[in-house]
């Protein structure tokens, strides 16, 4: 047997992905597992694949070609692709080849039938599962039939949605290889599919069974409706039996085709209890074998359960790793950051040391284990009320877990010193602005002084310096005064709301009254950004300038604009006070505005194109105004009520603290994003010296080490290069994963419901954060970047960090995916008085772009006025 071209599968294990492919390593891997039965079979090679497009050379142009296609461009892909296969299948498979492959055959037994199934380097990896991107050819009998069914296998590579998704994920066309797996055919009664963990909701201790009479191929087409069951801890929690009126079989001669099943067996169950049980213990043991959970294609015959493929579930959520076996409840910080994007290693590492409170690292998202306050009543009704307020989805969520018992254990409440009773002996502050001055002038100097210090500081001992600054970073945000500022406003916010909407029957009144509000460090830089367009405005070769802009050298090159020296010192000025901020901020790697100041450019022509001179300073009197004149009309109306003077004088003492601390909301985030860019000028000057040591690539690698690793590596000299390619895999992947609000140790994603009735038929519901409604083109952002706005649109996006704040005073209105009270986009959205819904779950996938819709921000709720 030629053992270059053909393979016998046990003869193969989980590490030749390049010469079998994943779907031959996985099942040489599996016919390895102790217990498992594995139909017998061998592999054509990847270096047959490559020997047969030698014979071509044409084909290795038409990917050429391919490679160069516009994904998007779905005609040029369909026709390219199709010339490819067409001409691969063309190819006479060499005379060696053909009889390694022949005398294969004849060792399993010549006129038996094959499944021949694809196998790309590609497919069935622990991080990206292909299934379904290559073809499958059941029921094939002998070399005549089974030698141009590899042919077509190798030429499914190029099937048109295999190449865009190869295009869609980042993978070169020519780094795939095919490799075929033969594997002699089963002739089940039952077949199906084997979750080793819920699919759906990602529950690790609950696997899922899929059965259907006959061939497999029935359920995997959508041609029947499989029986579903359900088992945990070894036994059938759940089932659905379908009425299954259709199998597909295989013919004597080759092929398969559909028939009925008998009346009197449609409904009955494919397996019974006890062979499901049988089968998740198989499951688990293949789970075992590969460490991770499986999606397993099972087939049952006489004898008992046949194995046909196991691939890993790669759109599982990772669980945080405990180090113990309780159970355990995390909630995501992303979710209350507003950005749920995955995180690179050093912005993890950085926020997890410079964080109040112990985190937990999964997915590349970090998640806050709450089960020890959850687990006492006292802590459990405080925390319970706090995420309520600020995100009732994730209380839901919460709930749910609770609600079941016996997940969360009971813990008697803490004793006098514990973190609850310290939050509760905070004494409420004064309400005197000059304590919002204090606080901003003290992390001014904080700030100032790291600056200053960290200059000198290189090698092991900036990472030293670092370490103590991130103690004096938590200390100033555990600050008891920084603490009773930030309270002081939300309980008055709160307050006003709760009291307001009993007396005067008015929902979220406080909206309004915190219009404009002194102090609000982030509705600040989107006003200022106006005024940056002010200059702008009057110069049109510098608008003609910035239309062109591509590199971010652009601000050197204004001065030979007229106008540009001024729209240079302009946008300086604003990057001073506001450049260390970016879309996803809390990830100390993404790139700030003052590194790619590019990224405000299509912001300022839209402020350039859309105001008059101005129009900061107007819109900031007209919420002033507004505020003013909704605090007199809600004093004279208390005063007419019952003990009327008495909730008029509460009422103002409210007022008053809500202005003069809710700004303030805002400001220890700047401070925190402030503290930052200080940190990361210091850590990539430290990795050029990395660089231009030639122990780095390219200084920006050192975002995939953690702060520790990256310190190790300074001080011993040595980068591990593998490990930064293996972390860039881990990201890319972490990519495709939605964070779930609530995890379990488990690994359920538990999502909440806001369990509201009396809505109009097909509403999206969400969170009210703004008051008002409004009506107006959606415009889906996914990229600030990208916006490109027009007075009077609102805005639809997974998320709004401060960063998107310069867009806000450009829009009519704003929905997101993400987001609470209390989050930056809503406290933004009351600040100008936009009408605001924010936790609508899929809003950019449920909404269109350019599709008129209606935001009711006062009931929390989007209607969809017209199709498109």
């Amino acid at each position: 047997m030629n053992g270059q071209y053909v393979l016998d599968l046990q003869e193969v294990d989980d590490t030749q992905v390049a010469v079998v492919g994943g779907k031959g390593a996985q099942l040489g891997a599996l016919s390895r597992v102790e217990g498992i039965r594995v139909p017998a079979g061998f592999c054509v090679t990847t270096d047959a694949f490559r020997r047969v497009l030698a014979e071509a050379p044409s084909v290795e142009d038409l990917i050429d070609q391919l490679s160069r296609l516009n994904p998007d461009d779905g005609e040029a892909v369909r026709t390219l692709s199709a010339q490819i296969r067409s001409a691969i299948e063309a190819i006479t498979i060499p005379g060696d080849l053909t009889a390694a492959i022949t005398e294969a055959l004849s060792r399993v037994g010549e006129q038996a039938a094959y499944a021949v199934r694809s196998s790309a380097t590609a497919e069935d990896l622990p991080t990206a599962s292909f299934a379904g991107q290559q073809d499958t050819y059941l029921n094939v009998v002998g070399p005549a039939a089974i030698l141009p069914h590899v042919s077509r296998c190798w030429a499914s590579l190029f099937t048109e949605r295999a190449v865009i998704y190869r295009r869609r994920n980042g993978i070169d066309h020519r780094a795939v290889h095919m490799a075929v797996v033969v594997q002699q055919m089963v002739f089940p009664q039952a077949a199906g599919i084997l979750f080793t963990a819920d699919p759906v909701t990602g529950n690790r201790k609950v696997a899922t069974v899929d059965a259907g009479f006959g061939l497999g191929e029935a359920l995997v087409s959508g041609l029947v409706n499989p029986d579903v069951f359900k088992v945990r801890h070894g036994e059938v929690v759940a089932k659905t039996i379908a009425a299954k009126h259709l199998a597909v079989q295989a013919l004597p001669a080759g092929g398969t085709r559909e028939t009925a099943v008998d009346t009197q067996r449609q409904e009955q169950p494919a397996l019974t209890d006890a062979q499901v049980v049988e089968l998740v213990q198989l499951g688990r043991r293949i789970e075992a074998h590969f460490g991770r959970p499986q999606d397993i294609e099972w087939c049952l015959v006489d004898d008992g359960f046949h194995v046909v493929q196991s691939r890993p579930i790669t759109t599982l959520f990772p669980i945080p790793e405990a180090g113990d076996q309780e159970n355990h409840v995390y909630v995501s910080v992303g979710h209350q950051q507003m950005m749920t994007d995955p995180m690179k290693p050093l912005g993890l590492s950085m926020w997890q040391l410079t964080a109040m409170v112990p985190m937990h690292e999964a997915g590349g998202r970090l998640f806050v284990d709450v089960t020890r306050r959850l687990a006492s009543p006292a802590s459990r009704a405080a925390l319970l009320d706090v995420i309520g307020r600020g995100d009732p989805l994730i209380r839901d969520a919460l709930e749910t877990v609770l609600d079941r018992g016996d997940f969360v254990p009971s813990l008697p409440d803490e004793g006098p010193g514990g973190p609850q009773a310290r939050r509760d002996a905070l004494a409420p502050v004064e309400t005197d602005p000059a304590v919002v001055t204090e606080l901003i002038e003290r992390s001014q100097a904080d700030i100032a002084t790291l600056r200053h210090d960290i200059r000198t500081k290189t090698g092991t001992a900036l990472f030293d310096f670092l370490l103590e600054a991130f103690q004096g970073h938590k200390a100033a945000l555990g600050d008891p005064l920084n603490m009773q500022a930030i309270m002081a406003g939300m309980e008055a916010t709160w307050w006003l709301n709760d009291n307001l909407e009993e007396w005067l029957g008015e929902k979220s009144a406080a909206d309004t009254l915190t219009l404009s509000a002194p102090g609000n460090v982030t509705s600040e830089m989107g006003l200022a950004l106006l005024d940056v367009a002010d200059v702008i405005r009057p110069h049109p070769e510098v608008v003609g300038f910035l239309e062109g802009v591509e590199g971010e050298g652009f601000l050197d090159e204004l001065a030979k604009v007229a106008g540009g020296t001024e729209t240079r010192d302009a946008i300086e000025g604003y990057l001073d006070r506001y450049g260390m901020r970016c879309v996803g901020e809390i990830d100390i790697t993404r790139p700030r505005w003052r590194e790619r100041p590019t990224s405000l450019v299509p912001v300022i022509l839209d402020n350039v194109r859309n105001f008059e001179p101005g129009a900061a300073q107007r819109r900031f009197e007209q919420g002033r105004q507004a505020a003013r004149q909704k605090e007199q009309d809600v004093l004279s109306r208390l005063r007419a009520l019952p003990d009327g003077e008495r909730k008029a004088d509460e009422a103002k003492r409210m007022i008053d603290r809500v202005r003069t601390f809710i700004g303030y909301r805002e400001y220890p985030k700047y401070g925190i994003v402030s503290r930052y860019f200080v940190y990361k000028q210091a850590l990539l000057e430290e990795a050029e010296r990395l660089v231009q040591a030639d122990l780095l690539r390219e200084k920006e690698d050192i975002f995939y080490l953690t702060f520790q690793e990256f310190h190790d590596a300074v001080r011993s000299r040595q980068v591990d290069e593998q490990l930064i390619a293996q972390r860039k895999d881990t990201f890319r992947s972490c990519q495709a994963l939605t964070p779930p609000r609530v995890l379990t140790s488990d690994g359920e994603a538990v999502s909440g419901s806001y369990r509201r009735e009396g809505l109009p038929a097909g509403a999206l519901i969400g969170l009210p954060v703004s008051t008002g409604t409004i009506e107006g083109k959606a415009r889906v952002i996914l990229d600030m970047a990208e916006a490109d706005l027009e007075a009077g649109d609102i805005l639809v996006t997974p998320f709004t960090d401060p960063s998107w704040s310069p867009l806000f005073v450009s829009i009519a209105g704003l929905v997101t995916e993400v987001g609470g009270l209390m989050t930056h986009g809503a406290v933004i959205a009351r600040e100008y008085g936009l009408p605001a819904v924010v936790g609508v779950e899929q809003a950019t996938r449920l909404i269109r772009d350019g599709q008129r819709i209606r935001v009711h921000g006062t009931d929390g709720y989007i209607e969809l006025l017209s199709s498109t």
